[in-house]
C-alpha cells in the first residue's frame, strides 16, 4: 500500500514556496555581501540545498490515470460544505460511503472521473447548484503486470495505467536471444483467448509498438524453436530457428559451419520426438539436396540432425546417446545468409 500525503495542489504550492525562499536567499547574499567568486559559489550551494527539499518526491508516471480499487483511501473535499468532505476507504465492493450522499461506486474510475460523479450526484440530489469538488488519492495499491518467458528479468512490475507492449518489455530488461516470433498477452483473470502478437528481433515490429497492455495482464514471450546439429560438422550445437519459425536441413548444416572432411553425406539422419514420446528417425540423402536434385527438408523445433562419419564410426552410436548429446549442446543464435 502506497501513501500520498499531499494533493497535487499542495505539492505545487510547497515547490513554489521553496523556489521563492531560494530566490530570497540569493537576493540576500547579493545585497549584503561583496560579489566575490567564493560568495557566489556559496550562494549557489545554498540555493541547490533549498530547492532539493522544496517539496515531496514526484508522483509516479501516469498517476492521474490510476484506477481506483478496493482498499484505496481517497480524500473528498467539497468547497463551502464540509458535511460532504472527509477521507473515505473504497470497500471490497468498490464503493465509498459519503455522509448524506450514501454509497457511490468508484472502482475502475480515475480520481477525476470520481470527482465528476460526486459533482453530478450533489447536483442531481439538489444539495448544491454548482459544487466544487476535489478528489485526491491518499493511499493506493499499485496494480502490476506479469512478464514471463524469454525476457532478461521475468517478474511482476508496477503498471498504473495501460502502456505500450514495447515499454512493458523494456521494464523486464528486453527479450533474450532465445525469444521466438510470438508474444502472448493474457488479460487479468485469465479469461478469454490470449492475444497473439507477432514479434521480430531484427526489426521494430509495428504490432509490438501499437499493442497496449493493461494493469493485471500477463505478457509471455515465447521461446524460439531450436534445432540440434551433431556429428561430423564443424560446429555442433543447437541453433535457433529463423524469425518465421522455419529452418531447413541445408540451413541448419550451414549454421553448423558445414560438414567436416570426414563426414558421410550420402545419408544424414533427422530424429524427431513426437508428442506421444515416440521417436521418428528419418534417413535423408543429403548429397542430393546439396546438389539441388531433391527438395530441401523443413525441420521442426527440437529436431536433431546427425551427420555420420564416412565409416559410420560416430562418437554417438545410439539414439539415446544422440539425444543425450543434444541436451548438453550449446545454443547458438545466428542469422542465415
Amino acid at each position: 500500500m502506497f501513501r500520498r500525503s499531499r494533493s497535487i495542489r499542495s505539492m505545487a504550492l510547497a515547490g513554489l514556496a521553496g523556489l521563492l525562499s531560494a530566490t530570497a536567499a540569493f537576493a540576500q547574499v547579493d545585497l549584503q555581501q561583496k560579489l566575490t567568486p567564493q560568495n557566489i559559489e556559496n550562494s549557489r550551494a545554498r540555493i541547490d540545498s533549498l530547492t532539493a527539499h522544496a517539496g515531496p518526491a514526484a508522483l509516479p508516471q501516469n498517476f492521474e490515470m490510476l484506477k481506483l480499487g478496493p482498499g484505496f483511501l481517497v480524500s473528498v473535499q467539497v468547497a463551502d460544505d464540509s458535511d460532504f468532505s472527509g477521507n473515505f476507504r473504497v470497500d471490497q465492493s468498490g464503493n465509498i460511503d459519503i455522509p448524506q450522499l450514501g454509497k457511490l461506486y468508484v472502482a475502475g474510475e480515475t480520481a477525476g472521473e470520481a470527482r465528476a460523479a460526486i459533482q453530478q450526484k450533489l447536483t442531481d440530489g439538489g444539495y448544491l447548484r454548482a459544487p466544487l469538488v476535489e478528489v485526491d488519492i491518499l493511499e493506493y495499491t499499485a496494480p502490476q503486470v506479469t512478464v514471463i518467458g524469454e525476457v532478461a528479468a521475468p517478474g511482476d512490475y508496477p503498471l498504473l495505467a495501460p502502456a505500450k507492449l514495447v515499454d512493458v518489455l523494456a521494464m523486464a530488461g528486453g527479450t533474450t536471444q532465445l525469444a521466438g516470433n510470438e508474444i502472448l498477452i493474457t488479460h487479468k483473470g485469465g479469461t478469454g483467448t490470449p492475444i497473439a502478437v507477432p514479434y521480430s528481433k531484427q526489426t521494430n515490429s509495428a504490432a509490438v509498438d501499437s499493442t497496449r497492455v493493461d494493469p493485471g495482464d500477463t505478457v509471455q514471450v515465447k521461446s524460439a524453436g531450436v534445432v540440434f546439429v551433431l556429428g561430423a560438422v564443424n560446429r555442433p550445437g543447437g541453433y535457433l530457428m529463423q524469425e518465421s519459425g522455419s529452418l531447413s536441413l541445408l540451413q541448419a548444416v550451414a549454421l553448423a559451419s558445414g560438414t567436416s572432411p570426414i563426414a558421410s553425406i550420402g545419408r544424414v539422419y533427422v530424429m524427431r520426438k513426437e508428442p506421444n514420446g515416440s521417436v521418428v528417425e528419418m534417413q535423408v540423402p543429403y548429397h542430393k539436396i546439396a546438389e539441388a536434385r531433391m527438395q530441401d527438408v523443413q525441420l521442426h523445433s527440437h529436431d536433431i540432425v546427425f551427420v555420420p562419419t564416412s565409416k559410420f564410426k560416430a562418437t554417438f552410436t545410439s539414439t539415446e546417446g544422440i539425444f543425450a548429446a543434444a541436451t548438453s549442446a550449446s545454443i547458438y543464435a545466428a542469422a542465415i545468409y
